[in-house]
């Protein structure tokens, strides 16, 4: 059933030139910005995203929406979605993947934020485990990493 829906979306945003990936109930819109047009495009296309949820009564969280600029972006407008102003970040986390994806595309902070947890999990083990046999924590770390 969701399918039904979801799929009208991507064409409906497809008519401003908006690009429309989609993962379960998650979707991310991109456009190749050259001019002031497509930034204009952009937003309208957002418009018709809140206008087509309100149709079909799906509700989406726009507190949980960003915009990421990719790239040497000298201005940016500020998008708005039902008239609440979209936070323009600097990076950003994608949910479904896991991967923080910077407006740079650096891996720095994706790959800091992995080792920080990997440093967490480790801490955890070490004040749990009364043995220190190498082997030992060595194994439940990697279970540990397993499962999460």
């Amino acid at each position: 059933m969701f399918l039904t829906y979801i799929n009208d979306l991507v064409i409906l945003l497809n008519r401003f030139g908006v690009k429309v990936k989609l993962f379960a109930n998650d979707a991310k819109l991109y456009v190749k910005v050259v001019n002031t047009l497509a930034i204009d495009e952009l937003q309208k296309a957002l418009t018709a995203l809140s206008q087509w949820a309100d149709e079909w009564q799906l509700s989406f969280f726009v507190s949980k929406c960003c915009a990421l600029c990719i790239g040497k972006v000298d201005a940016v407008d500020q998008f708005q979605i039902k008239d609440v102003s979209l936070p323009i970040v600097t990076s950003c986390r994608d949910l479904p993947v896991g991967i923080t994806v910077c407006s740079n595309l650096s891996f720095s902070e994706h790959i800091k934020d992995i080792v920080r947890k990997a440093h967490q999990r480790a801490n955890m083990i070490h004040r749990c485990f009364v043995s220190r046999n190498v082997n030992l924590l060595v194994r439940a770390f990697t279970v540990m990493f397993v499962l999460c």
